[in-house]
């Protein structure tokens, strides 16, 4: 420190003072671990690092700046970190790291050929038709956590209460007021960490966010920095079955707590001028901020991953998960690199995709379009910056360029004390949260279901206490008759009726005593369709039902036989022909079966009547 102190005497009073921060904050970053991948900073995380952020290392950085660049490089790279100054020391930095591993070989002007850099730096790798790329995605979500308060004062929050009625002197940040933590907000964090096979840190802070956004009272927002709440989880993510299936393994960074913003709304006056409202309502409201490892490679991917984290926060009661009310918000990063290639090419965020669907959509969208101008030749056209969905045009549109890492200036929260979780504590939120979806799938998967079955009655908690609700009914009927039925005819009158399964007339309980009927031969499935409507209708039992319209099944082997040697003795011409070979009749003498008992023969029984029959001669 001395000697440090030697070399900057007769510097201004300004950098003296940035290098003896920066010598007090080398300490702190010496042991910090290097992030197990790079490239894919969340703009409020740097995310894509692991759970003991370098902070020290980032002041350390821009302190010696002032000094002397190279002595800042030196130092900020203990952990591997990038000076994010990129603009002041002539194209260093993440950003222009990025910019020459993507490059063409010379100007386009010399030459057609494009070439890219390989892994070591070197232009060795040649664009052809025959090159093909392989996406890179990581994506950042902050869901919305459904306390009854926000998470730092007592004020309630209600979507589309009346503008600033929900707001208090704390949550918007005037003088002299306390934020006090609001425990369920932990114990929502702790539960969906968890649930994501996330480590839970026994102790952390909170931390202050600074900028500057007419939406933030406070002109900063209470996160977390260096050390989240969870941290180095994974989570598996079943792919739709109608994408080939599978299963995808998604490496989960951090999450961590913190606020949120306000909400600003554009619009035109009476006097034709543009203005922005400001609804400060949503300011507070608690936000878990979860970052994944860059592991995704398709917007299938994407959307199944995202679909995943909803089912979890939906079954944990944690979040509504309404990405059209903002509950959900996902933004995406997206790169291309060519196959083989172990370096990240520059990414580029994408935002404000408001469905599952969309985001896929989007990340094909940018895919395709960063592909084109590598292919074109116009690499640096690829800059780090922020785009936008546009729903309409079916394209990403730029918002804002992103040179380096924003300059956020965290330091520790100082009026909330450091977060200390006993053991006692987070077992007791573990031990009440209910059942997973994972684990839910595996139980039905056990019973025998199909994985498309499994995966729509998975997909939301409420048909899942239907279902279990109904296969423990008396009647015990069997899990696939129950399942077809479910997400079959019910599941469509639900869709077409606009109705949610809790509203529906019809029990589980009856449902289980209809599908029994069915499983037992007391009726049949033709005689079930007709007469499913009415009890989702009105609901009420079944078998009440069939004695009321006389529709039992037909089982009885003699009256069948009767019934059979009717349908032959009417059609002889018919007889003669199959008994000719024309074996295809057989169907033809079945339909006539049924339609003479009205439906209610058995079918089986049916057939195997019959077919001695026309065996006779």
């Amino acid at each position: 420190a001395g000697d440090r102190g030697a070399r900057v005497r007769g510097r201004p009073r300004r950098a003296r003072r940035a290098v003896a921060m920066a010598t007090t904050t080398m300490a702190i970053v010496s042991a910090a671990p290097r992030a197990r991948r790079r490239g894919y900073a969340s703009a409020s995380t740097a995310s894509s690092r692991s759970s003991s952020s370098s902070f020290g290392a980032k002041v350390a950085a821009r302190s010696l700046a002032i000094g002397g660049r190279r002595g800042a490089r030196a130092r900020a790279r203990m952990d591997g970190d990038a000076v994010e100054d990129d603009e002041e020391d002539g194209g260093g930095g993440d950003a222009a790291r990025r910019r020459r591993v993507l490059s063409t070989s010379s100007s386009s002007s010399s030459s057609s050929r494009v070439m890219l850099a390989d892994d070591d730096g070197a232009l060795t790798i040649e664009v052809t038709p025959e090159t093909t790329f392989e996406a890179v995605i990581g994506i950042e979500t902050h869901v919305q956590l459904n306390s009854k308060t926000k998470a730092f004062c007592r004020c309630a929050y209600a979507y589309g209460a009346e503008p600033n009625t929900r707001i208090c002197p704390v949550c918007m940040g005037f003088p002299g007021t306390l934020p006090v933590l609001n425990s369920a907000v932990v114990k929502k964090g702790i539960a969906i960490g968890t649930a994501l096979n996330a480590k839970i840190r026994r102790t952390s802070k909170f931390d202050r966010k600074q900028y500057f956004y007419p939406d933030l009272p406070k002109g900063y927002q209470i996160s977390q920095f260096d050390e989240p709440l969870c941290y180095d989880g994974v989570i598996d993510v079943v792919l739709p079955v109608e994408d080939g299936g599978g299963v995808k393994r998604v490496g989960i960074t951090r999450a961590h707590l913190e606020e949120d913003a306000g909400k600003l709304t554009h619009a035109v006056g009476e006097d034709g001028k543009k203005y922005s409202y400001a609804d400060f309502n949503r300011a507070g409201v608690a936000l878990l901020e979860i970052v994944t490892e860059p592991d995704l490679r398709t917007g299938r991917e994407v959307a199944a991953y995202g679909a995943e984290l909803r089912r979890i926060v939906r079954f944990l009661e944690a979040c509504d998960g309404d990405m059209s009310r903002g509950s959900m918000r996902n933004d995406v990063n997206v790169s291309i690199r060519p196959v083989g290639r172990e370096t990240f090419g520059t990414k580029v965020e994408v935002k404000n995709m408001n469905s599952f669907n969309a985001m896929a959509r989007a990340i094909d969208y940018e895919i395709a379009r960063q592909e084109e101008l590598i292919r074109a030749g116009k690499v640096h056209e690829i800059v780090q910056e922020t785009r936008t969905w546009d729903e309409g045009a079916q394209k990403t549109v730029a918002m804002r360029k992103k040179e380096g890492l924003a300059d956020y200036r965290y330091f520790p929260e100082p009026d909330i004390p450091r977060l200390k979780l006993s053991d006692a504590f987070i077992e007791e939120v573990v031990r009440t949260m209910p059942e997973l979806p994972s684990a839910v799938r595996a139980r039905y998967a056990a019973l025998g279901l199909p994985q498309a079955d499994v995966q729509v009655i998975a997909e939301d908690k409420t048909f899942v206490a239907y279902f279990d609700a109904a296969l423990e009914s008396p009647s015990k009927p069997t899990p696939k008759q129950v399942a077809n039925w479910l997400t079959g005819d019910i599941m469509a009158y639900l869709k077409n009726s606009k109705m949610d399964i809790v509203q529906l007339p019809l029990s589980p309980a009856d449902l289980g005593e209809f599908c029994a009927l069915i499983d037992s031969g007391a009726i049949s499935g033709k005689i079930g369709k007709d007469l499913l409507p009415t009890l989702l209708e009105r609901g009420g039992s079944a078998k009440t039902l069939v004695d009321e319209r006389g529709l039992s099944q037909i089982s009885n082997p003699d009256e069948i036989k009767a019934l059979v040697q009717g349908v032959l003795d009417a059609n002889p011409n018919q007889l003669e022909q199959y008994r000719a070979g024309k074996t295809k009749l057989k169907g033809f003498f079945v339909g006539a079966c049924l339609k003479a008992s009205g439906g209610r023969a058995n079918p089986s029984l049916v057939d195997e009547i019959l077919q001695r029959a026309l065996d006779q001669h």
